[in-house]
């Protein structure tokens, strides 16, 4: 399962030689492989972004989701007749979601696109919403930002420093710092939440790319 495989092919069909051995990969599946069946309901989030945006409806466009894990936000956008990217460096995650897509009827809108995100690049200004609720990297933020279609909608929640408070886990690269996402973003981004959730162990952003010049 790589770039540009959809939902109609399962887990094992194919993983790209480069992750063979990625630790994040087997650690991923792993993690999958031992939970309980996921319920795919929708992250908050992604219900903000798609149906009660603020300061505006979002605009026509597809949907990237980024770390999608068995995301239930990329069942959402489809069910809205939305075409989503749907990316995860874990197969059994993307199988599992595939397969909740052939069940429902939406496999043909969702693509699914087994990467590293660190190397992975979405391509610029494509993307009406571009959603990731499980994961923090700044590179991988600056280009997410970048993947924003004019007027469209930029939704993330990551962890914060609390979440290390009296541990060695996780690293203090998967948090966001002070002020972070929203500080980070490029020029003309407008902010329309920033908030931690409660218990401050993470924190949310819902920002809107600057609308094209006409």
């Amino acid at each position: 399962m790589d770039s540009g495989t959809d939902a109609n092919e399962g887990p094992g069909a194919g993983v790209p030689a480069e992750l063979a051995g990625h630790p994040d990969r087997l650690r991923w599946n792993a993690k999958y492989e031992s939970a309980p069946e996921p319920s795919f309901a929708p992250h908050p989030l992604a219900v903000r972004a798609l149906e009660a945006a603020p300061g505006g409806a979002l605009p026509d466009g597809p949907v990237l989701d980024l770390a999608c894990g068995q995301s239930g936000s990329a069942l959402l956008a489809a069910r809205e007749g939305r075409r989503v990217t749907a990316v995860d460096v874990s197969e059994v995650a993307l199988g599992r979601l595939g397969a909740q897509a052939r069940r429902r009827g939406l496999d043909g809108l969702i693509t699914l696109v087994q990467q590293d995100l660190g190397a992975w690049r979405p391509g610029a200004a494509r993307y009406a919403l571009v959603l990731c609720t499980g994961f923090w990297d700044r590179a991988v933020f600056g280009r997410a930002a970048a993947a924003v279609a004019p007027g469209g909608l930029l939704a993330w929640e990551a962890l914060t420093a609390r979440a290390r408070a009296g541990r060695d886990t996780p690293p203090a690269d998967w948090c966001v710092g002070e002020g972070e996402p929203a500080s980070l973003l490029p020029g003309g981004f407008a902010v329309l939440e920033q908030d931690d959730v409660p218990g401050g162990r993470k924190r949310r952003l819902l920002a809107r790319a600057p609308a094209a010049v006409s």
